[in-house]
């Protein structure tokens, strides 16, 4: 194949299969900057910042615009400039501009550019932002429409990608809006609690569901123990919220860091992952001889759970009886410490569990994992709000010694870290020579 290239800004910029000329420019090193664009989502063309200029002058969506082999365009002429302030002014009159107490700060794309093209006001004096309330009915995320720019890429990812289409864009013109359906709350629709739609949102529209106060207050009580267990995979979230890399490992730092904090006891929750495997092994191997209905799912993610309850309740009796590692650990921790021998019994341990996935808080929420008047999980927190709490601690984290888990929970056969790895519950059991037929079980 003949090479193509096209010239951005004066550069000869190769490309052979990018979809468009915002990617056949990122990928030469050339930023144009956007707000709705999502490579693996589909094209929306909605924010227009990523506007660029063609040899007759004229304006076109680099993220709608076909490459082509001898295509000459520009990226920040006079024009494009000048359109992309007011395209920011524009954008800054219907959002509500609370940068100070806004999570979404220093991490927020509009805050960016508007810093970028030297955007200090807003096009007109008076706010036109939605006056909608907050939707803080998921247990997961919050929803806030006065921050919302209509980007789509929240509503892009929960159809496209996660197959829920719980939001929407609803009303129209000045009154448009990303919501649930026939004016419902999150917690009223098919949401999963997954957190996507946070993870793409660049303002602070949609945003995690942050508990860091709680669990500052626990860590200063002096009267709780406080018992944290860690995800397979925090490890390497945590590696590259310190811009290390993602391979670099980092579990004896994250211990060190917890007992820094101030956590009395730090446990890795690769061992329920172990017992997770082992129960789903059991249980699948019985339902193998007994005849029953295939393929087995996990329970163990609790996003899972939830469409699988709202969507396709029939699928239920196929689902694994076995808890998730998060749970079976918060059931281990209960019984640890209500048959220990010191002064500190079971009515004052808090347990806290750092998770990869919003959904996660929504789980330890559960009617079912609550054993004699007590949750199983007290606190779930993400990386991220686990990151946030170091970094306000001034812990400098790459620097930290190793440190071990607390016994005896701590020690693990490592196929939980397979578990992990593959995304599959499948590849830890063959691991342990078992064999699942008919794939993954949670595919």
């Amino acid at each position: 194949m003949a090479e193509k290239k096209m010239i951005i800004d004066g550069i000869e910029c190769p490309f052979t299969d990018e979809r468009n000329v915002l990617e056949v420019a990122r990928n030469n090193g050339i930023d144009i900057p956007s707000l709705c664009y999502c490579e693996n989502l589909s094209i929306y063309g909605g924010c227009r910042l990523c506007l660029v200029e063609n040899e007759r002058g004229a304006l076109d969506a680099a993220c709608s615009m076909q490459p082509k082999n001898g295509l000459v365009v520009y990226t920040h002429t006079k024009k494009v400039l000048e359109s992309r302030h007011t395209t920011l002014q524009l954008l800054l009159s219907s959002h509500r501009a609370d940068c100070l107490t806004c999570e979404q700060s220093g991490h927020c794309k509009l805050q960016e550019y508007a810093h970028r093209y030297n955007v200090v006001e807003p096009r007109f004096d008076e706010n036109t932002y939605n006056h909608e309330r907050l939707d803080v009915s998921s247990p997961c995320i919050t929803r806030d429409p006065s921050k919302c720019i209509l980007c789509g890429l929240c509503v892009r990812m929960c159809a496209e990608v996660q197959n829920i289409a719980a939001i929407d864009f609803v009303k129209r013109g000045k009154k448009a809006m990303v919501a649930p359906a026939f004016g419902k709350m999150l917690v009223e629709t098919g949401c999963v609690g997954c957190g996507q739609c946070a993870a793409v949102c660049p303002t602070g529209a949609i945003v995690i569901n942050r508990q860091i106060p709680e669990m500052w207050k626990m860590l200063n009580d002096p009267n709780k123990r406080v018992v944290v267990q860690y995800a397979p995979s925090v490890r390497v979230g945590l590696a590259e919220e310190f811009g290390m890399p993602a391979n670099e490992p980092v579990t004896g730092k994250l211990v060190t860091a917890l007992k820094r904090l101030g956590v009395d006891v730090v446990y890795d929750t690769n061992l329920s992952a172990d017992l997770t495997i082992m129960e789903e092994s059991a249980e699948f191997m019985e339902k193998l001889k007994s005849g029953a209905k295939l393929p087995m799912f996990t329970s163990c993610c609790p996003g899972w759970i939830q469409h699988v309850e709202k969507a396709h309740p029939e699928l239920m009796p196929q689902v694994s009886t076995a808890g998730s590692p998060m749970e079976m650990m918060g059931a281990l921790i209960r019984q640890q410490f209500n048959n220990s021998n010191d002064s500190v019994g079971d009515d004052d341990v808090y347990s806290v569990a750092i998770m990869p996935c919003t959904a996660k808080k929504f789980e330890a929420q559960r009617p079912e994992l609550e054993k004699d008047g007590k949750r199983l999980i007290d606190l779930v927190l993400t990386t991220d709000e686990l990151a946030r709490l170091i970094k306000a601690a001034g812990i400098d984290f790459k620097n930290l010694p190793d440190s071990e888990p607390d016994s005896p929970l701590g020690d693990y056969t490592g196929a939980g870290v397979i578990f992990g790895v593959t995304g599959g519950v499948t590849e830890a059991v063959r691991h342990q020579g078992l064999h699942c037929h008919g794939g993954r079980p949670d595919a």
